[in-house]
């Protein structure tokens, strides 16, 4: 037989109800938010350009390489200089946090702006003047260099009849980085380090006072746009080759601040998150407003593999960051350890007078350190190594991309993308 089930009574449950905490319906207990491990690089401030009267009895300077060594590099890490550069990009970033590019262009807009637009016109119209030359070949297509003799020639003109410099030591100063910013001569290749004298001729601009703060949202957004669009199109006519060989394990072959510029724009969106790089929908639909999938969507189109994880892992990792905020702070970082801080990439960058070098630093052409390895290029610039493996701009030649794409689709072999890389 069941023995009987002993229930408690009440006398037996003992009385929580003084206890428990009482409810509290409606409301939520706010954890305070704790700083994030990572913040961003905080943004130098930015300098006002000089005055109307030093303007008037400023010695202008032709640029030129002084970052030769180890110690120039450093020089300049600790310098004005470094900051005045940091400030200016981020400061771009800075101006069009969650703004799109259709409403950049809904804003009144500068004169300035369509002059920069006209000679970028001028630019690209050069192209068609210079037809490539039927190589067969992957690599650099030597009809660039035809093409950037073309485009110094029209500097000048540029620059005093269009921009209105009076002063010819100006217009040899702030032409030298627009020149710079298409790619280099004797290599045919092309990468952040050009990209960067873009930014830096914008910059002189501004020091000329002929490109006031106000201008910066159209310059990062509207200028900077077309410049691209003008790079894409030698990029893929001359088959440039990437400005180093680690540009197919990074976020792309050439460019960078697409990346950082773009992460700002979405930085608040309501629904583009970071994993929507993935979703062809959203590239095709909202990649004319926002720079970072418009990147996107361009390196995809030129890669012969489907899916970034294959060609772009790092823009795949990158994808998984929960949100914008995370990825805007990466790029910041990121801009100042594989551009500013990287030795091969500054070795190529240019000092004037709008942007001096720092006291102390080598001269191009001056006796180089006897404990430094220098490695001199073909057309007689040097660097330094570190004496055991080759730097990125002297390593082993990559094809880029767009030139196997581009040999692909005129000899019709182009299929479509594979889903894999090792059939």
């Amino acid at each position: 037989m069941p023995t009987a089930v002993d229930f408690p009574t009440n006398e037996d449950v003992p009385d929580l109800s003084q206890k428990l905490p009482k409810l509290k319906l409606g409301r939520r207990t706010k954890t305070p938010q704790e700083p994030p491990l990572n913040p961003p690089p905080p943004t130098p401030a930015f300098p006002p350009a000089p005055s109307n009267e030093e303007s008037q009895s400023w010695k202008f300077l032709k640029p030129t390489r002084r970052i030769l060594s180890q110690r120039d590099h450093e020089l300049f890490l600790g310098s004005a200089t470094n900051d005045l550069v940091t400030a200016f990009i981020f400061t771009l970033s800075e101006s069009i946090r969650d703004t799109s590019i259709s409403q950049v262009k809904q804003r009144q807009q500068d004169p300035i702006i369509d002059t920069l637009l006209h000679i970028l016109d001028q630019a690209e119209a050069l192209i068609a003047q210079c037809p490539p030359q039927d190589t067969g070949s992957r690599f650099g297509n030597p009809a660039f260099r035809t093409l950037l003799d073309t485009i110094e020639s029209h500097l000048p003109k540029w620059h005093k009849d269009v921009i209105k410099l009076e002063s010819e030591s100006a217009v040899e100063e702030a032409q030298t980085y627009l020149q710079h910013s298409f790619g280099n001569w004797s290599r045919i290749d092309y990468g952040s380090g050009h990209e960067l004298n873009f930014m830096l001729w914008l910059l002189c601009l501004n020091r000329l006072h002929i490109l006031p703060d106000s201008t910066f949202p159209h310059l990062t957004l509207i200028v900077f746009p077309r410049y691209l669009s003008v790079m894409r199109k030698i990029q893929t006519t001359y088959y440039l080759e990437p400005a180093g060989s680690h540009g197919v394990w990074g976020l792309d072959d050439y460019q960078f601040l697409p990346f950082l510029f773009g992460s700002s724009q979405l930085l608040h969106h309501p629904h583009i998150r970071p994993l929507s790089i993935h979703q062809k929908l959203i590239l095709e639909e909202c990649s004319k407003d926002y720079l970072y999938l418009d990147q996107v969507q361009f390196v995809n189109s030129v890669k012969n593999v489907e899916g970034l994880r294959w060609h772009s892992p790092m823009l795949d990792d990158i994808s998984s960051a929960k949100n914008w905020e995370k990825v805007d702070a990466g790029m910041r970082r990121m801009f100042l350890a594989e551009v500013l801080r990287k030795l091969p990439v500054m070795q190529h960058f240019l000092f004037g007078s709008l942007i001096p070098a720092v006291e102390g630093m080598s001269s191009e052409g001056s006796a180089s350190n006897e404990d430094e390895h220098v490695h001199e290029h073909a057309d007689g610039t040097r660097h330094v190594t570190d004496g055991k493996t080759w730097d990125d701009c002297c390593g082993i030649k990559v094809p880029s991309a767009v030139g196997a794409m581009g040999e692909m689709r005129k000899t019709g072999q182009d299929g479509g993308l594979r889903r894999l890389p090792f059939d």
